[in-house]
């Protein structure tokens, strides 16, 4: 689905009285979803478990000075 087709179907799922912020808003997530997509399909994100531990290695490292 080109981006165009996914902004004209979530205009389509909108409530006919949706704010302009309300459409905005609504554009802005559907956006973030899909490069969070596209960043996973390329090999650019961690796993829950790789996050859980660079947390606790930072942790670590506050809390040790």
């Amino acid at each position: 689905m080109t981006d165009k087709e996914a902004v004209l179907d979530a205009l389509e799922r909108l409530p006919e009285n949706a704010s302009l912020e309300e459409i905005t808003e609504e554009l802005r997530i559907m956006a973030a979803v899909r490069r969070g997509r596209g960043d996973v399909a390329a090999g650019h994100a961690k796993t829950q478990r790789e996050v859980r531990d660079l947390l606790d290695s930072w942790a670590t490292t506050w809390t040790s000075k």
